[in-house]
């Protein structure tokens, strides 16, 4: 036994080393001295969007270098207390250290899997709309769940959620939803998941209790700051005003504050009404506008393999990415990568790091 914990503490030191190597530690060390100092400048907020560019890249590598550091502490901790534990011939010292050992070895994977995302918008936070498929009623209560699974897993890493835009279904669940993931690398870890997503079920809506197959399509794209300059010609929009839906009280029942642009080049749309004010809702609209067209330049540049829209997308069979089956037994599988689990309800509930970090290793490896 103690020679897989040597050999598991090896791994741990060799991963730390890779990750600091691909950091550029003794720099990265240095940058955030230097950020630091020039945070504290009384001038700082003279230039605020040069203020939140620095304390952005300050941000991320506080979060490296600390991560790093504690990784590295906590190694050295338990090497310590296995040693501790075998002088004094207590064993539950020494499993406990050694499974924190195993435990580093997974925390180790993951960050060096976060240290890769370094793609022009992966530390961003993301927008991600999902539209129901073909399915109906079971379709759209499939859009509900998804937008459950995806908030239960950004609400574990401590993400704020915004709801920009919801379009509620005939009789149960959403025929689509728009929500904003505020947080560090939201983008970057979520970017993988664009795509169609296929359940399959014994129907609550069906009396005969058969089993149904649903689709639902989840598009990812990354919020852009004033720093990104994205043209949009007047002559290329389509705006459209309605009435918002759901509940609202009196404002939304008697005013268009809802807002849908179309850009007629690509087709890509996007609505926002979760603001009583229209020029409000324009403004976010056309921020989600600017987001979508530059995660489409992303994409080219990175000659992403999914389509260039999620409107062009049929959303049915021979397009999903992942397939969640409730019955007659509980799989999610992802068809990409080939990640499965049995623990279909777990994933629901938003346990998807192991889905995230197999893409996302996939992806980079063929980048």
């Amino acid at each position: 036994m103690r020679a897989e914990i040597d050999s598991a503490a090896k791994l741990v030191e060799q991963n730390l080393s890779l990750i600091k190597r691909h950091l550029d530690w003794d720099n990265a060390v240095q940058k955030l001295a230097s950020l630091n100092q020039q945070a504290e400048s009384p001038t700082l907020w003279d230039d605020p969007a040069a203020a939140q560019k620095l304390l952005k890249e300050r941000e991320a590598l506080t979060n490296a270098v600390s991560k790093i550091r504690a990784l590295q502490q906590r190694l050295v901790d338990n090497i310590g207390l296995i040693e501790l534990g075998e002088l004094e011939g207590d064993d539950s010292i020494v499993l406990e250290a050694e499974q924190a050992i195993f435990d580093l070895q997974k925390e180790c994977g993951r960050l060096q899997l976060e240290t890769l995302l370094s793609g022009e918008a992966d530390a961003n936070n993301c927008f991600i709309e999902i539209n129901a498929g073909a399915g109906g009623t079971e379709a759209q209560d499939w859009t509900q769940m998804l937008a459950r699974m995806y908030s239960r897993w950004a609400e574990s890493k401590k993400y704020k959620i915004e709801l920009i835009d919801e379009n509620p279904g005939d009789e149960a669940g959403l025929k689509s939803i728009t929500m904003k993931f505020s947080g560090f690398q939201a983008y970057g870890w979520l970017k993988t998941e664009s795509g169609v997503h296929r359940l399959v079920r014994i129907s609550p809506f069906d009396s005969n209790a058969r089993r149904h197959t649903s689709f639902a399509s989840v598009w990812v794209y990354p919020e852009i700051d004033d720093s990104i300059d994205i043209v949009v010609e007047e002559k290329d929009l389509r705006i459209d005003t309605y009435r918002a839906s759901g509940a609202g009280g009196q404002h939304v029942n008697k005013t268009e504050s809802a807002i849908r642009i179309t850009h007629l080049p690509t087709n890509i749309a996007v609505q926002c009404q979760n603001d009583r004010s229209q020029h409000r809702n324009r403004a976010q609209a056309m921020s989600m506008l600017k987001a979508r067209l530059y995660e489409l330049e992303l994409r080219k540049r990175e000659e992403a393999a999914l389509s260039a829209s999620a409107s062009k997308t049929e959303i049915g069979w021979g397009h999903q990415i992942r397939s969640y089956v409730l019955q007659p037994y509980q799989m999610v599988k992802d068809l990409r990568t080939g990640v499965e689990k049995g623990n279909a309800q777990g994933v629901l509930d938003g346990d998807l790091d192991d889905y995230l970090e197999a893409a996302l290793a996939q992806r980079i490896g063929g980048e």
